[in-house]
């Protein structure tokens, strides 16, 4: 049903999952399964295009819950300003491809997985000037 509702809403790409057990253990992962075809492409040399934004959510989920168990407001502070640097970096206009098939914003910048990766840093570290 999730892999319908964000096809239907964007792009698989796009969506996390949190999984807690009755004993109140958390796991943070990328809805969507892995991107074989892209990291053959990748060890091959070749260019690919995967939306890291699910992987880097599920980090950023998974870093605030470590922050909030262990008292560390630097980390959970770190994760909220990591997940908003990727919401403004793709609202900036720059994005993989299959967010600019579907985004309403004129003439984005299409970006392959590094040159994506790199611009939501450029980004985050804005925050920290």
């Amino acid at each position: 049903m999730s892999d319908m509702i964000s096809s239907a809403c964007g792009s698989l790409a796009m969506m996390t999952s949190v999984l807690v057990s009755p004993e109140g253990i958390y796991e943070y992962e990328a809805a969507h399964g892995t991107v074989q075809r892209h990291y053959y492409k990748h060890l091959k040399g070749e260019e690919t295009s995967t939306n890291s934004v699910a992987t880097i959510f599920a980090w950023s989920g998974a870093l605030r819950k470590r922050g909030e168990l262990d008292a560390l407001p630097e980390l959970v502070t770190f994760a909220d300003r990591l997940e908003q640097a990727c919401i403004d970096t793709i609202e900036s206009g720059k994005m993989t491809k299959d967010l600019a098939l579907i985004t309403e914003l004129a003439n984005p910048t299409v970006l392959n997985s590094a040159d994506f990766i790199k611009a939501i840093r450029e980004t985050l570290e804005t925050y920290y000037k």
